[in-house]
């Protein structure tokens, strides 16, 4: 196996050889991905600057280089765009009408006074002219940040009032699940407290001529904005290596949501060693991501542009009309790369849904899984029912990196339960309580190597102290990303869950992953959240189940549940309660939100509720009689 880059002096015997040499010579293997990549760009050199101090390591400090013009010069295949909306409606946006687009909305954009350093904030669904917001802005070197339109004005209020946009990006509404939701009413609400934002932008997507009049003056229809300009050319801004591109949200139910700030060059090279290196993602391919424009996996998404990849767009359920929707694309679209989450893939499983049957998946070479631990039963389910021959890659980092610390390896093979392997160039390692590098137990997720993914910082943190607090604090000069994981002998990596929600009965650590991962094998649980409470000087596990429609939870059931988790797990592993509930709580993103259910039923205040998609279901979780019959304070 030859590492990238052009001195075929190097070699290697398989992937484990080829990550020992990435991250014992980082500058050379980083260098190398920016010429393998064809990266555009000036002053690639020098490559890395204070590579031993990991706070404050720089790669490429004096490189200059735009984000959309990298984007735009890898379009290798026709159509660049293909969009598919739950109502069956399909479009395709062919290269040169995606830079026309891009082109006129970059002059209108620059008219309004849009430049380097600016911020746009967008309000959208995952269509193609998301894609062409983004680009536009990143065009001119200004930063990007989007939410899904699900948000509620005060979610959106704590997130787009910290990063004060100079234009605001709309559409008129959007669909889910066969329904319609306005979004004019909403960002109306919003602009009025943002007194920063110059221009409202809106994008006709539910209505072809939808009424602005909840907005006020600044309130424009694109069509009518970017009439006035004619396609030519496009040109770039190119900025610094490491000035802002991406502002990006954490999904934390404490507080205000942090704001990570990633970096121009940081998040391009990162995003072309996966895609390329991790993925076989390349010229051709046709790269499906099941997600929001308010998840980093959106971001991940749109960047596989510069790989010369195609761009398949989905908005809506994945459930609507049925669960069918997204294997029927996949199938349609000769989708090569199909990414989706864990528990997209769990719910697949309980509805016996075998694609396998019906399909022509000939052209899908890659499964991605992300979002929580994809657990041995969803693997063997994969690979039983979509497609034999495929690489099934879990993979896991985080929007703090805008990437992955582990995932795929598409030379080598899987096994399931486990991400494949640690990424080329990111020294992870696990670390115990004594901050010791272990391998076949569970502990800390750490990386001892810098990385471009790693963020510039969080925005409003000027001496970067609550990013330093945040992931390094812990241990020295090494980033801790409270992921409770184990490293098994075969490379590959187990994920548990966070390691600041484990559970600790009897002075034992329990990762909740270990708890799912059997409880999402029993088919009568369509899902489920497991906490701690406090009780009686210790810490006990409760279990909270949603049941398929039609099941009861039943004395036998309970047992069957506790049986299953002793013989498959520990003893220690057994919930002390198990309780039905009609719908658990989780992020836009559509993550349980285990740390809201901790809050509620020790009678704590969840502080970002806005950050819930359904804040509603708390109200299932509050003084329940099962657990004290009133909350038991923290």
């Amino acid at each position: 196996m030859e590492e990238v880059g052009t001195d075929n002096s190097l070699s290697f015997q398989g992937y484990d050889e080829f990550w020992d040499w990435s991250i014992e010579n980082l500058e050379p293997f980083w260098r190398k991905v920016w010429n393998f990549c064809g990266v555009l760009g000036d002053g690639a050199e020098p490559v890395l600057r204070n590579e031993g101090d990991l706070f404050n390591s720089e790669f490429f400090p004096a490189a200059s280089l735009n984000y959309a013009e990298n984007l735009l010069a890898g379009l290798k295949q026709d159509p660049a765009i293909i969009f598919c909306h739950e109502n069956g409606g399909r479009s395709e946006l062919p290269p040169q009408s995606l830079r026309d687009q891009v082109s006129q909305l970059q002059q209108a954009l620059a008219a309004l006074g849009v430049g380097p350093g600016d911020r746009v904030a967008a309000y959208l669904p995952n269509i193609p002219e998301t894609v062409v917001a983004m680009l536009a802005t990143t065009s001119l070197g200004a930063v990007w940040s989007s939410c899904s339109p699900d948000f509620g004005v005060s979610g959106l209020k704590d997130r787009f009032g910290q990063i004060e946009p100079k234009v605001l990006f709309t559409a008129d509404g959007y669909q889910y699940n066969g329904k319609s939701y306005n979004s004019i009413d909403t960002i109306a609400e919003l602009a009025a407290d943002l007194e920063c934002v110059e221009a409202i932008i809106v994008i006709p997507f539910l209505n072809r001529n939808p009424s602005l009049d909840g907005l006020d003056q600044r309130g424009v229809d694109i069509r009518d904005l970017c009439a006035q300009y004619t396609a030519c050319e496009l040109t770039f801004t190119r900025v610094n290596f490491r000035d802002p591109l991406f502002i990006l949200f954490s999904s934390g139910t404490t507080g205000l949501p942090k704001c990570f700030v990633h970096s121009v060059g940081g998040t391009l090279l990162h995003h072309l060693k996966e895609h390329q290196l991790q993925c076989d993602i390349k010229a051709g391919d046709r790269l499906l991501y099941f997600t929001t424009c308010g998840w980093a996996m959106w971001n991940w998404l749109v960047s596989a542009l510069a790989s010369g990849a195609s761009l398949v767009l989905y908005d809506g359920s994945p459930t609507f009309p049925t669960i069918k929707c997204l294997p029927d694309i996949v199938s349609a679209e000769a989708v090569t790369h199909f990414g989706t989450s864990a528990k997209y893939i769990d719910l697949c499983n309980k509805k016996n849904l075998r694609p396998i049957e019906q399909y022509d998946f000939g052209s899908l070479r890659t499964i991605l899984s992300t979002g929580s631990p994809l657990s041995a039963d969803g693997f063997q389910y994969i690979y039983g029912n979509w497609k034999q021959d495929v690489c099934l890659s879990s993979i896991s980092g985080g929007t703090d990196i805008i990437g992955c610390f582990v995932g795929g390896n598409p030379i080598g093979p899987v096994y399931a339960g486990q991400c494949q392997k640690r990424h080329l160039a990111m020294d992870v390692q696990v670390f115990d309580h004594e901050g010791r590098s272990i391998t076949g137990e569970a502990g800390e997720l750490v990386c001892l190597s810098p990385h471009p993914g790693m963020p510039l910082g969080f925005l409003n943190d000027p001496d970067r102290q609550r990013y330093y607090t945040a992931y390094f604090a812990r241990y020295e000069n090494i980033w801790c990303h409270s992921d409770w994981v184990e490293m098994t002998p075969e490379g590959g990596m187990i994920f548990y869950g966070r390691s600041d929600a484990t559970l600790n009965p009897g002075g034992v650590r329990i990762g909740t992953a270990e708890i799912y991962r059997q409880v999402e094998s029993i088919d009568e649980i369509l899902e489920a959240v497991v906490v701690g409470q406090n009780w009686d000087n210790d810490v006990r596990v409760i279990l909270f189940v949603r049941l398929m429609s039609g099941v009861n939870l039943t004395e036998s059931l309970i047992q069957r549940i506790k049986s299953h988790i002793r013989v498959k797990a520990t003893p220690r592993h057994v919930p002390a309660i198990i309780l039905s509930v009609p719908d658990i709580p989780r992020t836009h993103s559509g993550k349980i939100s285990e740390l809201a259910v901790r809050d509620v039923i020790h009678g704590s205040p969840v502080k970002n509720k806005d950050s819930l998609s359904n804040p509603a279901a708390l109200k299932y979780f509050e003084c329940l009689e099962e657990l004290g019959g009133r909350p038991v304070q923290a």
